[in-house]
């Protein structure tokens, strides 16, 4: 600690670790909370700020994004900051064209159809240098926070990713990435392979830039049985982690807690407790005494409140989170909500939530 209040990195310092802390595996005094998406539409000032220009528009500005990470920071006294940006950022540094249509989602007017479209990717070893605005967002939000609370990077895994550049946007099925893993098991391999090698220096790079912790989000996990996910998503989910670590160790920057989220991954939890992530994150779907029992009492866990439990009543809400932390236990517990916070959710119910995880876990501890 120098004496100016300035960290190693000349960032300010933090005064607000106990994020940082549980996600390392060490006792707090409170179980911290923050949510999926907690900068999101529900917020007013989200969507007036988000007005002004398209989606991907607003990630590649610096302070957009560091003002709509902000945001819910603002009104709620959560325990961390994840920058606003979106995991396709990378299929567009890849050179996909990626397009977010209003009230529909994210388009690939060019999806990936044949084996040979995958020369139409550029070397993920410039997929860093395409994406410094992220990193110039995460330097800008980490100095704007002056040290309030921890700064979250993420990125897509590789499977995920692999279903929207197939894909070409959302689909219930995942039926076309799919036959690729069916058909074309060399093809998937190596395009995973190639997401897997875009997104080793993209995270280190946030790391460089100020993220003090990083989320991996495998969002379409669920759409994998354990022989498939065991297969194409579980090796490169090992790999990312562990070549973040190694990178960070090689260029001298401190290790950084990493979070992997499996979005309806219950099939694989054990495996994912044991792939290198100091935390995993666990969706509404998976009961916690049973993920406890599942991943040991080496990981942290962070969830799981279903997001419509924030329909409910605000002391309703209370109750369903003092159910939560009873269930979790006092240690190794990040509070979360199970997936995003959705956009037609009441900020006040968001406010409850996020306060009464900090009641009812200091309440806890007394007892």
């Amino acid at each position: 600690m120098e004496a100016n209040g300035l960290g190693p990195q000349g960032f300010p310092e933090l005064k607000n670790d106990t994020f940082l802390r549980a996600a390392w595996g060490e006792e707090t005094d409170y179980t911290p909370v923050w949510c999926m998406r907690q900068a999101g539409r529900y917020l007013p000032e989200f969507r007036e700020t988000r007005a002004a220009q398209d989606f991907f528009s607003t990630c590649r500005s610096p302070e957009a994004c560091c003002e709509l990470t902000l945001q819910p920071l603002r009104r709620f006294p959560l325990d961390a900051a994840i920058i606003f940006s979106d995991i396709l950022v990378v299929p567009q540094a890849l050179g996909m064209e990626v397009t977010m249509v209003p009230g529909k989602g994210p388009s690939f007017p060019e999806p990936l159809r044949e084996e040979q479209d995958l020369e139409r990717l550029r070397d993920p070893a410039v997929v860093a240098s395409e994406l410094g605005y992220v990193f110039q967002a995460i330097t800008l939000t980490r100095q704007r926070l002056a040290g309030r609370v921890p700064l979250i990077g993420f990125a897509g895994a590789p499977w995920t990713l692999m279903t929207y550049m197939v894909e070409g946007g959302g689909s219930s099925t995942m039926a076309q990435a799919k036959r690729w893993l069916y058909q074309r098991p060399q093809a998937s391999h190596q395009l995973l392979c190639i997401l897997t090698d875009a997104l080793v220096p993209y995270l280190v790079g946030q790391v460089a830039a100020g993220a003090q912790a990083l989320q991996l989000f495998e969002s379409h996990a669920g759409h994998l049985g354990p022989q498939l996910f065991n297969k194409f998503a579980l090796p490169y989910i090992r790999d990312v982690a562990k070549r973040v670590k190694a990178r960070l160790r090689e260029a001298g920057l401190a290790p950084v807690p990493m979070i992997i989220f499996a979005k309806d991954g219950h099939f694989a939890l054990e495996e994912l407790s044991q792939a290198g992530y100091e935390v995993v994150g666990l969706d509404w779907t998976v009961a916690p005494k049973k993920a406890r029992e599942c991943v040991g009492k080496t990981v942290t866990l962070q969830g799981n409140l279903d997001p419509c439990a924030l329909y409910a009543s605000e002391e309703e809400i209370g109750q369903l989170v003092k159910q939560m932390l009873d269930d979790f236990g006092p240690q190794r517990y990040i509070a979360n909500l199970g997936h995003g916070l959705y956009p037609d959710m009441d900020p006040e119910h968001v406010g409850a939530f996020v306060d009464a995880v900090h009641k009812h876990s200091r309440l806890l501890r007394q007892n």
